[in-house]
């Protein structure tokens, strides 16, 4: 949904605002005010007005910024990252695609700058993330609908605020929503360096589970290793040690996981299945090699496994909005604690967004790009 001003320039009827003069620094708006009568400024905006290559379709646009209602807030963009789940958004292939033309990121963080005058939840100098996909999170600024939008603390680093909406949600409740896990017990996973992954290894270390992270072969799988360790990860193997016999000497030291998470299909998750233990789950919640999961008869008929998936924006739909906010507390609260961090990131001024589309899509590219504003 767009909920902002659209690009043909439409506005909505300016109404009361309220508005602070936020104190300086860093990340905070220049200070400001708005009146009724002011005219709609013009912000800049990654729009893409068809599917196809990132890199091809997306360019930088100047858009109208709508007047602010009574129920919309009017929010400075601070950073917002490439996800997979945006590119696979622009290139048309993702389980929930915006109007077009529309603009690009799912998750992000932003700064109130102005609320209307029915507003209740928000004030300015808050900052927000989304409530849900497919807002547009990269552009300078915007105007949304207050239910859009989820109020975070602001004491946390801003690459974790930007990045707190989606990986992390999704590996808390993967973690937590499909079985029954107790300190000590493992966990398997592949595609472990991505964003969901080394949020799995920090959070299931903080619950007290053991993770058995499973990485592509590349020339500085050490440093790797080690950077994934340093977050938690008790074992890190690569995909052509999860097929060989020896791997069972992991379980000498670590119990056999009931739950593996799989983020890559095909053979990788094949593997996966054949180190469940008896009764155990497999959540599958992406398909990095673009492959069927394959499972065998044997194992689903004389070890019982499970096969299930997660979408986050299908949990939020079966969920209240004060759930989804409580999730992100649980998560602040471990930020806070140094329990969690953000992914390894770079940052990208927006202007230089072809650059970290690119990047973004390279393979073995282990920091996430961040938008700056």
């Amino acid at each position: 949904m767009w909920v902002s001003g659209s690009m043909s320039g439409a506005r909505t009827p300016a109404r009361l605002l309220r508005t602070v003069l936020p104190a300086s620094g860093r990340h905070g708006p220049a200070a400001s005010s708005y009146s009724a009568s002011a005219e709609p400024s013009r912000v800049r905006a990654l729009v893409y007005g068809h599917h196809g290559d990132p890199a091809k379709v997306v360019e930088l646009k100047n858009l109208e910024l709508a007047a602010v209602g009574g129920s919309d807030v009017r929010v400075k963009m601070l950073a917002a990252p490439i996800n997979p789940s945006d590119i696979n958004m622009i290139q048309g292939n993702y389980g929930l695609l915006p109007k077009l033309p529309a603009v690009g990121g799912n998750e992000g963080v932003g700064q109130v700058v102005a609320v209307g005058s029915n507003v209740t939840r928000l004030k300015p100098g808050d900052w927000v993330i989304p409530a849900n996909a497919g807002l547009g999170t990269w552009r300078t600024e915007a105007v949304f609908s207050e239910e859009a939008l989820i109020g975070v603390p602001s004491d946390i680093p801003l690459q974790s605020a930007a990045t707190l909406g989606v990986n992390p949600c999704t590996a808390y409740r993967m973690l937590v929503d499909f079985e029954q896990l107790q300190p000590g017990d493992s966990v398997i996973q592949n595609a472990s360096n991505s964003g969901v992954g080394q949020a799995v290894i920090q959070i299931a270390a903080a619950l007290g589970l053991r993770t058995i992270n499973v990485v592509r072969d590349r020339p500085d799988i050490q440093k790797l290793t080690d950077r994934l360790k340093s977050l938690g990860a008790e074992h890190v193997i690569t995909e052509e040690e999860l097929r060989r016999p020896e791997m069972k000497n992991i379980f000498k030291d670590v119990p056999q996981p009931r739950l593996a998470l799989n983020c890559v299909g095909g053979k990788s998750s094949t593997e996966l299945l054949r180190q469940l233990a008896p009764g155990g789950t497999m959540v599958t919640y992406g398909g990095m090699a673009k492959q069927p999961v394959v499972a065998s008869v044997s194992l689903l008929i004389f070890k019982d496994l499970k096969l299930r998936g997660f979408w986050l924006s299908q949990w939020k739909k079966n969920h209240s909005s004060d759930q989804f906010k409580a999730l992100i507390l649980t998560l602040c609260d471990l930020i806070r604690q140094g329990q969690l961090t953000g992914p390894a990131c770079a940052e990208v001024p927006l202007q230089d967004y072809q650059h970290a589309l690119e990047a973004s899509m390279k393979p073995f590219v282990s920091s996430k790009q961040i938008l700056t504003m």
